[in-house]
């Protein structure tokens, strides 16, 4: 049988990172969704490569304006800030517990014990690219509710996100629900939460990132990820579109107005394709001739929306509840914006884990600053924009002035970014902060077990295309006769895998006293295994996790149907030879298995007598299976008791069924 020669190349060393919840608020199943996935790919890359060269990092994202709000809507229940998000730090932890999600470490950045060592990473992120010439200081405006005479921070501001065919039921002061970052000066129809006044604008001192100077640097990591099979189809298409020169779109019926105060606008390009467009669009050659633009409309009234492109980025705040800033070129008393400090959060978490090993202080940047490690980053596709070109951009010039082509060895690299599409619920978008609300991860546990959920979220193909979360159990209009599609791949476990599981444990207790027979393993057995090895390895490393299900699948199913073709008229020689050979599947199925379902796959291996240190070990994967037995079992299975399940379904489940 041909085999794939060039099998994927994985790194010596990894980082695995998922995007950070908010402080303010339990998981919703989206949360576990995504974050499960990196889950599975780190609990891959440590059986593939050595569970002590994988890290597996994220947290509570505590500072910010999202904090804030939930506090004050508290109502007084707690006593502090760092009370508020401690509170729903260890409700996070908890629900990641629940799923199975095997953090190395699950931090947050307020709480010990990572908050001192995310202080001083962000000081040395704001330092380093003063240093390097890539801040800037500008006066920008922000919302100030003269009723209470109070600036308002980003949450405390709701209105109208003002980029050209955005969706978005909020947006904020300057970044809309769905990610979209802008100019506090450009969202339509603000209003105080806090008052329902519409607030000010007064302009307040803050410092940037000079982003809109990267994009020479930016377009040739994009051109170096683009053809990467990992890459997902949508990714580059997004990304590019935050490269054009700044626009303006005008609706058709302010034309009249627009025309007789051309003269006043900095010179533009009108681009428009379509005289049927219902709006025209106006092409700037700088970020600072649009601003003025916007200015100028707005005292027109001239209703605009803008289009994607790259801003400066800020980075400090004017808010109390935030990591500290040093003063820096006179400004004083500032607070780092929340999004850029998140996104050095994860490295702050890996040296914490790292100094909690007794390792050296510059441990982490083996992880980080290394061309033999890989930092994967899984991420919703609404965060794009900071873990693109924001998160790239400033790691590249963490490295120096003037950076070209790949960071050196010892040099901060660029990380693998992940995204994924969003998941639907009932096929509609949901939000925290939108009409509708997505189901608490917690309440999924009421009626499915974390292995359904895990599978069924694999299976998704989330790297290209928005897929549905249809839970039967929450759905009013579903029949008891309806299947269920949350337990859909499910039923690989908990029927196939279960049964043959049973049927070879169960023979081999009868057939010989639970005494793994002695047989020789059939060339056509091990063609099998390696196949669906190989194939899993290359699917895992493009990120194509509906693949490795698919493979999986394929592979289980077979060995069932191997196991029935063969036993039909079997003597006890023929059985000894079908015992083995399909032991050797089962313990390759079970490894490849282990990233999804871990604990049953580990009871599994229990079962037969696997030695630990071995059996989910890939520097093993292709052995006889004999010689990954437990010496001290004497190749004895455990025993198994009539009707035992070593993957379940849920109480709920089990009734649904008797009501069938």
């Amino acid at each position: 049988m041909d085999f794939v020669k060039v099998r994927p190349e994985f790194p010596k060393r990894a980082v695995v990172t998922s995007g950070m919840p908010y402080g303010n608020k339990t998981l919703h199943y989206g949360h576990v969704g995504m974050t499960l996935r990196a889950d599975v790919f780190a609990r891959f890359l440590r059986d593939r490569i050595g569970s002590e060269n994988v890290i597996f990092v994220s947290g509570t994202d505590c500072y910010g304006t999202t904090a804030m709000e939930g506090f004050r809507q508290a109502g007084g229940k707690f006593k502090s800030l760092t009370e508020f998000v401690s509170f729903f730090h260890e409700q996070q932890k908890q629900v990641f517990a629940d799923y199975e999600i095997g953090f190395n470490f699950f931090g947050a950045s307020a709480l010990p014990p990572a908050n001192k060592t995310h202080e001083e990473m962000s000081h040395y992120f704001i330092t380093t690219l003063n240093k390097n010439g890539m801040l800037s200081t500008h006066a920008s405006y922000q919302f100030y509710d003269k009723k209470l005479n109070l600036i308002l921070n980003g949450r405390q501001v709701v209105g109208k996100c003002p980029f050209e065919g955005c969706t978005s039921e909020h947006g904020y002061a300057d970044e809309c629900s769905l990610g979209h970052q802008y100019m506090p000066e450009d969202l339509i129809d603000p209003i105080s939460v806090l008052t329902g006044e519409k607030p000010e604008l007064i302009k307040v001192q803050n410092h940037y990132f000079n982003l809109e100077d990267c994009i020479p640097d930016l377009e040739r990591w994009i051109n170096s990820i683009e053809h990467d099979g990992d890459t997902p189809q949508f990714m580059v298409k997004e990304l590019r579109e935050f490269f054009k020169k700044p626009e303006i779109y005008i609706k058709r019926e302010y034309l009249a107005k627009l025309s007789e105060i051309k003269a006043e606008l900095p010179p533009f390009t009108d681009i428009t394709k379509n005289e049927k467009q219902p709006s025209v669009t106006l092409q700037f050659e700088k970020l600072t001739d649009r601003e003025r633009a916007c200015e100028i409309l707005n005292k027109y009234e001239i209703r605009y929306r803008t289009g994607k492109t790259l801003t400066p980025f800020r980075l400090t705040a004017n808010i109390e509840w935030g990591v500290p800033c040093a003063d820096i070129n006179g400004l004083k008393n500032q607070t780092f914006y929340v999004w850029p400090e998140s996104l050095w959060a994860p490295i702050s978490f890996t040296k914490t884990y790292l100094k909690s090993l007794g390792k050296p202080e510059d441990e982490w940047k083996k992880y980080w600053c290394s061309k033999e490690a890989q930092v994967y980053q899984f991420i919703g596709e609404d965060n794009l924009y900071f873990y693109g070109p924001a998160q790239q951009a400033m790691f590249m010039y963490m490295n120096g002035k003037n950076p070209s082509g790949e960071a050196k060895e010892g040099e901060l690299q660029n990380t693998k970014v992940l995204p994924i599409k969003s998941i639907l619920y009932m096929n509609q978008k949901a939000s925290s902060s939108g009409a509708i609300k997505p189901p608490q991860a917690s309440e999924f546990l009421k009626y499915y077990t974390p292995e359904q959920f895990r599978i069924h979220f694999l299976a998704m193909n989330l790297a290209n295309n928005n897929v549905s979360l249809s839970p039967k159990a929450f759905n009013p209009n579903a029949k008891p006769e309806d299947a269920d599609p949350m337990v859909l791949e499910g039923n690989l476990l908990t029927n196939v895998y279960n049964r043959i599981l049973r049927t070879v444990f169960y023979s081999t207790q009868n057939n010989f006293a639970g005494v793994i027979p002695t047989a020789e393993i059939s060339s056509e057995t091990l063609d099998a295994c390696k196949k669906a090895i190989l194939d899993v390895e290359r699917f895992m490393a493009d990120k194509k996790f509906h693949q490795v299900y698919n493979a999986i699948d394929v592979f289980i199913r077979n060995i069932n149907k191997f196991w029935v073709k063969e036993v039909a008229n079997a003597d006890n020689e023929k059985l000894k030879w079908l015992t083995a050979n399909t032991l050797q599947m089962i313990v390759t199925a079970n490894t490849l298995l282990h990233p999804v379902a871990p604990s049953g796959t580990e009871n599994v291996a229990d079962y037969i007598g696997l030695d630990k240190t071995k059996c989910f070990n890939w520097l093993y994967i292709f052995d006889n299976f004999y010689t990954l037995l437990n010496k001290d079992k004497g190749g004895k299975l455990k025993a198994l008791k009539e009707k035992e399940d070593f993957f379940r379904r849920s109480t709920w489940q089990l009734e649904e069924m008797l009501k069938k």
